[in-house]
């Protein structure tokens, strides 16, 4: 029970640092080897997923974050979080609603599960382009590919 209710605090404490924008005490959120996935930054290990976060706050100047149902049981665990942000690469508004599931050790997050229709994401995103061709495996391995090359380009 108290393992659980450690790992429900850090999602908490997650999600409270994201709303803030504060990708250092995300970070000290994940073991030093997690891993994290999501429709757009597939694989991400070690400290490319703090990095990811970093640029996310860094970029993400309008974000607006919350989280609710959060749940843990054991090394397992769960959250619903929504952003409402400018997406740059078209300043057009999104609104994701997005399902994670974490699995601890050591009272840290080891992996971490983020999902959402990547298509309704496009749609938002991507105006017209992403209405047409969202759904298109081209297009979202081309979003895939671009985020990828943004944050390589990010932590350089």
């Amino acid at each position: 029970m108290a393992e659980a209710s450690a790992n429900a605090e850090l999602i908490d404490r997650f999600y409270a640092a994201f709303a803030r924008r504060d990708h250092e005490a995300m970070g000290a959120c994940y073991t030093a080897d997690a891993t994290f996935t999501d429709p757009v930054f597939e694989d991400l290990r070690g400290a490319e997923v703090p990095a990811m976060w970093r640029m996310l706050c860094e970029r993400g100047t309008d974000l607006e974050l919350s989280h609710s149902a959060v749940e843990a049981e054991g090394d397992r665990g769960s959250a619903h979080w929504r952003a409402d942000y400018t997406f740059s690469g078209t300043g057009r508004a999104v609104h994701n609603e997005i399902d994670a599931s974490f699995r601890f050790e050591d009272g840290l997050i080891a992996e971490h599960t983020d999902s959402f229709d990547l298509w309704r994401w496009a749609r938002q995103a991507l105006g017209p382009v992403g209405v047409l061709l969202g759904w298109s495996p081209p297009l979202q391995a081309k979003i895939r590919s671009q985020a990828r090359e943004s944050l390589d380009e990010f932590r350089r």
